[in-house]
């Protein structure tokens, strides 16, 4: 019998920046939070924040997980265990 392959696990993760004023992110699965500077994105290698100032998501697409930042890009940072840690709720953590 053969398995169903995982479309997800096919997609490619790619970070392209251009002369840190535009930032192209493929394999993008969800936007945690957004402002002015800093943007926190779900991807399929975990989660990355963007930090910088006068960000703006452009581009969004949830079909093809593509997402286009513009603005001045200061650091790009994959977040570890600390990440999924905070994101739980008031009473997940009230509670451990």
């Amino acid at each position: 019998m053969e398995e169903k392959k995982n479309i997800k696990s096919e997609s490619v993760h790619n970070v392209i920046m251009e002369n840190r004023e535009s930032l192209s992110i493929s394999g993008v699965e969800d936007v945690e939070t957004f402002n002015e500077e800093k943007v926190v994105l779900i991807t399929q290698m975990g989660a990355l924040s963007v930090e910088g100032s006068n960000l703006h998501i452009n581009k969004l697409s949830v079909e093809t997980g593509e997402l286009q930042v513009e603005g001045e890009i200061n650091s790009i940072i994959y977040l570890g265990d600390e990440f999924s840690n905070s994101k739980q709720g008031f009473f997940a953590r009230l509670f451990q």
